[in-house]
């Protein structure tokens, strides 16, 4: 169905320009990643716009149909009495929470602070129906600035660039939000084509910058909102600061910037690129922390890496850095405040973010882990060994849909999946089959406990044949028994008899094995039971406010009651249960 044209900038026009923007981002991303140079080659920039986009989309449509369902009748001369639709300045705080609670990698954190500061000026008037061509060509001001101070150490020839360009010209064509919107789009279009002048990076490899790509997509669905008409983006490859894009096809660019990423050096902004040596993981979460906890975030993190992007307000925030060290990174936002949807990536031995010699842009790694873990300090330790993580906090299971994605980041040939939960199973199962559909080849282990998870990580050797790595790993895990000490919420019947409110469990493979009233004498009952079997490794990690004391007291117990028996201790972070146990 064609796109019926709005006159001002409204509800309606919000919903339009979103998934427009879902549309033309769809079409571009395989071009988008493709071009991805800068701050990191690692061929995901359309991808992580897309989703940011995606997000933003879904929560406007959410909106739409909180009103549809439930919303207010309108006055009693419209006729129908029809449900009355949200206001501008419901649809366009969606748009921005959405963006930012969805938002991925460097430039769909920075597309997330655009729309923000875009809403945050066309909601300035509660009541108002719609904004008018001024109030976008302030809207777009505002968001090219506040999105440069988001970024720690802006550069130009990036997505900021583009932005900066689009407000700059806005600024010069009073009229319509068709014109404005039209005049943003041509501005943006034209800073686009000179962005390979002003990154060497991006000279080097013959493109335009992907994030400032993507932009210019999204103004291009702009333009359609308000005229109707699809504009020309802008093609994505350069070839003697010249685009010529009409006379290469995408898949030839691939091999193009492929032999380019050799060459690549530093950055303008401290970015890491290949040959650079740069930060080994991506770190993004989302964090609820007042301003001024989040000004010392920033200061700290910054010395911590590069490609630092925080973004949001109102005490919601959304964070992005590139560090070495990624549990450094979580702590730091665990002192700012309350770090959720944490997601660590890491980007990998012989990839092109740390060397120079590592695999072409573009290419997959052959194999990868992807893990689920209850708790920030777990998702350090895995992703410090290699795997791909998703955060699974207590009482927010992950989707097959974030297994999926997660596993799409990990870009590589071959996944293995470790669940490490009974109850995530058919989720990660379903996540699994839909990765496969994508031609990744995934083998799902059936591990039900993190500490599982550890010892199936622990044997993972990425240089064997498939299927002798995933026997190997899934060996591990199934020669480990597993254990948690928790407390229970409610009186209910156990296996181990009848327990009260605010009693300390001891769960044995899943089942309720110890009853008790104290947690070091609880955790000692389970972990003799446990060894009363034979171990070679016994395996710790407490929880958020778990004394170390109580981690003290059991590897004491170990080495004096179990010989030739080693033990290790982690900290999990807020990972619901006070103290999980493993046993090899």
């Amino acid at each position: 169905m064609a796109q019926v044209p709005q006159t001002f900038f409204d509800a309606l026009a919000v919903r339009a320009w979103c998934g427009l923007a879902l549309e033309a981002l769809g079409r571009a991303r395989e071009e988008i990643d493709a071009i991805n140079v800068y701050p990191v080659a690692d061929g995901d920039t359309g991808t992580n716009l897309y989703l940011t986009v995606e997000s933003a989309a879904a929560a406007v449509e959410a909106v739409f149909a909180g009103h549809e369902a439930g919303g207010a009748a309108r006055p009693a001369g419209n006729p129908g009495g029809v449900a009355e639709g949200p206001t501008l300045a419901e649809a366009v705080r969606a748009m921005a929470h959405g963006a930012l609670i969805g938002a991925r990698g460097n430039s769909g954190t920075i597309l997330a602070q655009l729309l923000r500061g875009m809403a945050q000026v066309l909601a300035g008037e509660e009541t108002a129906v719609h904004a008018d061509g001024q109030r976008l060509r302030l809207a777009l001001r505002h968001a090219a600035d506040s999105a440069r101070r988001a970024v720690a150490h802006p550069a130009e020839g990036t997505v900021l660039t583009v932005a900066s360009a689009a407000a700059e010209a806005a600024d010069g064509a009073p009229g319509d939000c068709g014109t404005v919107a039209r005049a943003a789009y041509e501005g943006a279009r034209t800073a686009l084509a000179a962005t390979p002048g002003q990154l060497a990076v991006l000279r080097r490899a013959g493109v335009v910058d992907a994030g400032g790509r993507g932009l210019v997509a999204v103004l291009a669905a702009l333009v359609e909102t308000f005229t109707g008409e699809t504009p020309r983006v802008l093609p994505a490859v350069a070839v003697d600061g010249a685009v010529a894009g009409e006379r290469r096809a995408c898949g030839e660019a691939r091999g193009d910037l492929a032999r380019a990423a050799a060459g690549l050096g530093e950055c303008a902004d401290g970015g890491s690129v290949p040959g650079s040596g740069g930060p080994a993981f991506e770190v993004i979460y989302l964090l609820e922390a007042d301003d001024a906890a989040v000004a010392r975030l920033r200061e700290r993190l910054d010395g911590l890496g590069d490609s630092l992007v925080v973004v949001g307000g109102d005490g919601l925030w959304n964070v992005h850095v590139h560090v070495d060290d990624a549990g450094a990174a979580v702590e730091a936002g665990v002192e700012a405040g309350r770090p959720y949807r944490i997601r660590i990536t890491h980007f990998g031995a012989g990839d092109v973010h740390t060397t120079g010699a590592g695999r072409s842009l573009g290419e997959r790694a052959q194999r990868a882990v992807v893990a689920v873990v209850p708790g920030e300090g777990l998702a350090g330790l895995y992703a410090e060994a290699g795997a791909t993580t998703v955060l699974a906090r207590p009482g927010e299971p992950p989707a097959s849909g974030e297994l999926v994605q997660a596993v799409r980041r990990a870009h590589a040939r071959e996944v293995v999946l470790l669940p490490n939960d009974e109850d995530l199973r058919h989720t990660a199962a379903a996540a699994a089959e839909q990765a496969r559909t994508e031609g990744v080849r995934v083998a799902l282990i059936p591990t039900r406990s993190a500490v599982q998870g550890i010892a199936a990580l622990a044997v993972h050797e990425p240089e064997r044949r498939f299927d002798e790595d995933v026997v190997a790993m899934t060996s591990a895990a199934g020669a480990t028994r597993y254990a948690e000490v928790t407390v229970a919420e409610h009186q209910s019947w156990t296996m181990a008899g009848i327990c009260q409110a605010g009693d300390v469990l001891g769960l044995i493979d899943g089942d309720v094995a110890v009853i008790g009233q104290d947690l070091t004498a609880v955790a000692e009952a389970v972990l003799d039971r446990m060894l009363a079997a034979g171990g070679e490794m016994v395996t710790l990690v407490l929880g958020d406010g778990t004394p170390e004391a109580v981690a003290d007291r059991l590897e004491a117990r170990v080495r004096e009651g179990y010989l030739a028996v080693d033990t290790v201790a982690y900290h999990g972070g807020r990972q619901g249960a006070l103290l999980l146990i493993g046993v090899e």
